[in-house]
């Protein structure tokens, strides 16, 4: 993976990774050919604070673009995650139930939430890539 760290606000740094694409509601999506990996990015789970709990979505289930799916669930507050493409679940990250921290610790590698089949690959180019997102996060953590 090719990381960049880009700053946010003042003094603040996150995390993102080239190859992946990105959504407004801070999930990312790793596409590989008609599959799909999706988390939570870095800024998100930075916000979030440690997580203590990550509802998954059932193997089998059908989840679509900009929908919940889940919640991940922090020390301050409880947040739904939202699926950054449409298709079926395939599989989920089962060591998030007993280390939900992963998310914290590696939101990119080890705390991935879900994998699914896409539906519909067109989706993807909706989706912003590492630079559109970091600048994303700029504008809105500026607002704040």
């Amino acid at each position: 993976m090719k990381w960049v760290i880009a700053p946010c606000c003042k003094n603040h740094f996150f995390m993102f990774v080239k190859d992946l694409k990105y959504c407004e509601s801070h999930e990312w999506v790793k596409v590989d050919g008609g599959s799909a990996t999706v988390g939570i990015t870095d800024h998100a789970q930075d916000h979030l604070g440690d997580v203590v709990y990550v509802e998954l979505p059932e193997v089998g289930a059908t989840v679509t673009q900009g929908k919940s799916f889940g919640a991940v669930e922090s020390v301050k507050a409880t947040s739904d995650i939202n699926s950054p493409v449409s298709g079926k679940v395939v599989e989920v990250n089962e060591e998030l139930s007993n280390s939900p921290g992963l998310v914290n610790a590696s939101p990119y590698e080890d705390g991935w939430i879900m994998k699914v089949e896409i539906g519909n690959s067109g989706e993807v180019s909706s989706l912003m890539d590492s630079d559109q997102y970091s600048k994303f996060c700029e504008e809105e953590d500026s607002k704040h």
